[in-house]
């Protein structure tokens, strides 16, 4: 009986072990001080660090002034993928806000990352982008958009 019970408990190691997981390279992402009506895009970089494909099956934002974007398609053991967070900048003041990751992660199958930051009139100019930034920039909101339309067909 008692190897019984430690075959089953060896077994749910590593069922454990060998399965998808979730992690993020922030789960915060701040603003700072920025002027009403700028760019209220940001991205997470979601990862899967298991050895099974992570699916996010939905990304739900606490309030109608946040709105993300993802796809889901499987990420693969390794790879990455992005969640595109808006947040209306035309809403003065400052905001925190929440917004919840669902996934098929059997341990974190709920995990929530967060947005803040302050929209003021007497915020300083942004500064230029660089070359480098501006292509960086460019590349990651064409990305952006092609998920956009893959999850607007489905």
């Amino acid at each position: 009986m008692k190897n019984l019970f430690a075959g089953i408990a060896l077994f749910g190691t590593f069922a454990l072990a060998s399965a998808q997981t979730i992690t993020f390279d922030t789960t915060t992402y701040d603003y700072g001080t920025i002027k009403p009506s700028a760019d209220g895009t940001r991205f997470f970089t979601v990862k899967n660090t298991g050895d099974k494909p992570l699916i996010l099956s939905n990304v739900k934002p606490a309030c109608g002034c946040t709105t993300p974007e993802f796809s889901q398609d499987p990420i693969m053991p390794g790879k990455t993928a992005k969640i595109k967070v808006g947040y209306n900048t035309a809403l003065q003041g400052e905001f925190n806000k929440m917004i919840e990751v669902f996934s098929n992660d059997p341990v974190n199958s709920r995990s929530v990352i967060y947005i803040k930051g302050k929209v003021d009139p007497n915020a300083p100019e942004p500064k230029p982008l660089t070359a480098a930034e501006m292509k960086a920039k460019e590349k990651a909101d064409k990305k952006a958009a092609k998920m956009a339309k893959r999850v607007a067909k489905k």
